[in-house]
């Protein structure tokens, strides 16, 4: 049977064609029908089917260590919450909620602390990555709307990705870019890093960090001095402060721009030339423009070159935020913020009124709530006396982790919702409640275009396990209010939420749903639609007097380095990988790309501080520190780092980036500054590396200086080092039939485990030798005999190993890759994929290979 459902990734929203193949296992294809993707999917996507099994999953509701009832558990939640309400009021308590969730899941949440709890304290993990658009937009527009679609990306003659590696974070929307600029378009790339996705911009500006506003003024200002700037267009749907065009009459002129931004003069004037010329741009942006402490004046500084040239409401023509989460979108238009009411309604005494009376509440949170950072800053100081975590792991991904951690201890009641049994967060519940997971889910999400979508469920609920609107409709009974969450399926929720976005509305707000027909049927079988139509096509804005904003932005003095943090870290995400890899951890293939958690360094910087290509470094910031392996690599600027964000401490001992980030935030949309924390890097010494292979899963973690753990076909595979003697590695070896080879003079030592002639476990460790490559020792786990060079860790004779990932859906290596464009003689990208598959599904690996085959071609001559 074929499903049609939404990928459980990106805000990029790909239509799925699932088909069961068994009563835990699916196959997966990109849904050629749905308009976000035609049938496209990344790598993430495409391997969805190795990550819908029940290794490690929480399955029943637990109390403390002990498994309970859903009554018990539920009666103490509510019993918890109610008390602590009465005790200390609707302020003591607070949610913390997911883009994971699905729209009827944050409906229900939403309205039950807001409406009936009386306080706006619930916040969402959105707040991390896009709370600053949200902020920008609301400046300018007068409400939170994104006033583009995947469609301008087709119509644009200049495309401008702002802090976006679209490449990798993107995929989809990045091959629509590809194949537009193949049609004649311009794409400029305006990021620090020279990312795969500059690799194949037109123009790469690789701006210091935190100086967006500089940027994007002396665009402004350019486009003014050139005649580029719509008069009438302002005239006539703008309103302008008086004093707005004399701030961009000082410093904005080209030369003190390229200072500020550290780009050659040259290359700026190329890009306000460019852009003054081009009327259809579209400039997209992502977190590096948002998880900034002045994230919210860096979009308004994209939005005010947009409405001053007019580039707004007309196809190809818009500034579009593009959001991670693939249901950032949805929340905001829930209210999960804690800054919005609901249905894109502010805490205005009129938008109070009206939401209590639609949901015939007994009150109504008058104000904004605590915002991420100051809600768990308030959870350490003890003025959250009861927390509900759903759908998200902030032990792990919130900045100054160590101090989030320590709030969640010091917590009188943790409840966390979660699909997993054991994640970092989850160390610290009362209560955990089993949720269930996205192949068991059904409702609605919105992308980044506002295109809504059906996820529909494609296996049955495993063990206990319920939907997130059912867990918290069950305790908002059980706290008092019956009828008011008496919900029976997530079509009524649904309902609800569309009724409330059109009450009152009178086209006030651009935001509103089409009713949908057809009852519980009609909900079961929505197709695909976006909601807004083209926003702003006619000039009206969701302001009192109809008209746009422009703000007068002003960049903020960039910090000097400090004596004992000389460095810049920046954090981000690696292409096949997702947040805290609760779901992407679990598949083979996604593992191989980036396997472990590696700090990127540029050369000038790792000889000033002697960091070893390979080698492992201590990355410190005044928060915490933590520890990575070094990659030595010249699309790095010199004096800053980038470090990934993916690892736990169930995945490794090193890689803990939330330690790292300063616990500040933007004034505006108190998202977090994630991108340029004050640092400093250094070696550190190992006696010995080396890696153990386990069919099925390890007994314990090791207890090694370096352990992390990567997920191989058929078992799991940690990479190890030490500067202790490896004395306690044996203990992690199962029992069966040792094979052993020990080499004194390089202090190396091999280990296979064999049990009826296959190979069941593996360890190999040096001092001063080489570790053979793991891709065939990985292979042995899955043979019915172990071969007899096992402890050599290749097969007998002459092998050539695949090597590095590149391209994640094909599972081809980057010499397999390059065999073929030597052997094939393979002089494009076209012929590459024509010929063995590479770069043909999702694409995210073309930068990449076009980097191989230029490198063939250099070595050629």
């Amino acid at each position: 049977m074929k499903i049609k459902t939404t990928c459980a990734y990106c805000g990029v929203g790909c239509g799925i064609v699932a088909t069961s193949t068994g009563d835990r296992s699916v196959h997966i294809q990109g849904d050629p029908d749905h308009p976000a993707n035609h049938g496209r999917l990344c790598s993430k996507g495409t391997h969805l089917g190795e990550t819908v099994g029940l290794d490690g999953r929480l399955l029943h509701p637990m109390v403390g260590q002990r498994r309970a009832t859903w009554d018990k558990a539920l009666d103490l939640v509510a019993k918890r919450f109610r008390d602590t309400l009465a005790q200390y009021g609707p302020d003591s308590v607070a949610f913390y909620v997911s883009g994971q969730l699905l729209t009827e899941d944050y409906y229900v949440a939403n309205k039950l602390m807001k409406g009936f709890i009386g306080s706006a304290n619930i916040d969402t993990n959105s707040r991390l990555c896009m709370s600053s658009a949200v902020a920008g937009h609301m400046r300018a527009f007068g409400e939170d709307v994104v006033p583009a679609s995947y469609t301008d990306l087709d119509a644009a003659d200049l495309i401008v990705l702002v802090g976006s590696n679209t490449a990798w974070c993107h995929p989809i929307v990045y091959q629509r870019i590809r194949a537009r600029c193949a049609a004649g378009a311009t794409l400029v790339v305006i990021d620090p890093r020279r990312t795969e996705t500059a690799d194949e911009a037109d123009l790469h500006l690789a701006i210091r960090p935190g100086s967006d506003v500089a940027l994007m003024n002396g665009a402004l200002a350019w486009c003014r001095d050139v005649g580029a700037v719509d008069e009438r267009y302002l005239a006539d749907h703008v309103a302008v402060p008086d004093d707005f065009w004399a701030s961009l009459g000082t410093g904005h002129d080209l030369w003190s721009v390229a200072r500020t931004c550290e780009v050659p003069a040259v290359e700026l004037r190329r890009f306000y030339e460019v852009l003054a010329a081009t009327p259809r741009t579209v400039t997209l942006f992502s977190q590096g423009v948002n998880q900034s402490l002045a994230g919210t004046d860096q979009v308004n500084a994209i939005l005010n070159l947009h409405l001053a040239t007019g580039r707004i409401g007309k196809p190809g023509a818009a500034p579009f935020s593009i959001t991670g989460q693939p249901n950032a979108m949805g929340g905001r238009e829930v209210g999960g913020l804690a800054t919005t009411l609901a249905a894109h309604r502010d805490f205005a005494p009129e938008n109070r009124e009206v939401v209590q009376r639609f949901w015939a509440s007994p009150t109504i949170a008058r104000k904004p709530g605590l915002k991420a950072v100051d809600l768990f800053r308030a959870v350490g100081e003890g003025r959250i006396k009861a927390l509900w975590v759903m759908a998200t792991n902030p032990a792990v991904s919130m900045p100054d982790a160590g101090r989030v951690r320590e709030a969640l201890a010091a917590c009188p009641f943790v409840v966390v919702s979660d699909v997993m049994a054991d994640t970092d967060t989850g160390a610290f519940a009362h209560v955990r409640l089993p949720a269930a997971a996205w192949g068991e889910k059904d409702g609605t999400v919105t992308n980044s275009e506002r295109m809504v979508s059906r996820q529909r469920a494609l296996f049955p609920l495993p063990g206990e396990a319920r939907p997130d609107w059912w867990i918290v409709a069950q305790v908002a009974r059980r706290m008092g209010w019956k009828s008011a969450f008496a919900y029976d399926r997530p079509a009524d929720i649904w309902r609800e939420h569309v009724r409330l976005s059109r009450y009152e509305n009178d086209g006030a707000r651009v935001f509103t749903l089409p009713a949908t027909g057809g009852g519980n049927a009609g909900y079961d079988d929505l197709a695909p639609f976006r909601w807004g139509g083209t926003p702003f096509a006619d000039g009206r804005f969701s302001m009192p007097d109809g008209r746009a904003r422009l703000m007068a932005v002003v960049q903020k003095p960039l910090a000097a380095p400090l004596p004992n943090w000389p460095l810049t870290l920046n954090t981000g995400r690696y292409r096949d990988h997702w947040h805290s890899m609760t779901r992407t951890g679990l598949a083979p293939r996604l593992a191989r790309h980036r396997a472990e958690p590696l700090v990127e360094v540029h050369p000038d910087d790792a000889a000033r501080f002697g960091i070893a290509d390979g080698g492992l470094a201590r990355v410190a910031t005044p928060q915490g520190e933590s520890v990575y392996r070094a990659s030595v690599v010249t699309t790095q600027r010199a004096g800053e780092l980038f470090v990934p964000i993916h690892w736990t401490d169930r995945t490794s001992t090193g890689g803990r980036t939330g330690l790292l980030p300063r616990p500040l935030a933007d004034p505006h949309s108190g998202q977090p500054g994630f991108k340029a924390t004050p640092a400093s890097i250094a070696a550190v010494a190992t006696r010995w590396r080396g890696f153990a292979l386990f069919a099925g899963e390890a007994a314990r973690r090791p207890d090694v200086l370096w352990a992390t753990r990567v997920a191989v076909p058929a078992g799991t595979l940690w990479e190890l080092a030490d500067e202790r003697a490896p004395d306690g590695l044996d203990a992690l070896l199962p029992a069966g039939e040792r094979v052993e080879a020990v080499d004194p003079a390089r202090g190396t030592r091999r280990v296979a485990v064999l049990k009826e002639g296959r190979l069941v476990a593996a360890l190999f460790i040096t001092e001063r030798g080489e570790l053979p490559a793991r891709d065939w020792l990985i292979e042995q786990l899955s043979a019915p005999f172990a071969a007899s060079t096992v402890l050599a860790g290749r097969a007998p004779g002459v092998a050539v190993e695949g090597g590095a990932i590149v391209c994640a859906c094909f599972d081809l290596g980057m010499r397999t890759i390059v065999a073929a464009i030597r052997e094939q003689r393979l002089t494009d990208v076209a012929a590459v994929g024509a010929a063995i598959g590479a770069g043909t599904n999702c694409g995210s690996c073309r930068p990449a290979l076009a980097r191989l085959i230029a490198e063939e071609k250099t070595d050629a001559a």
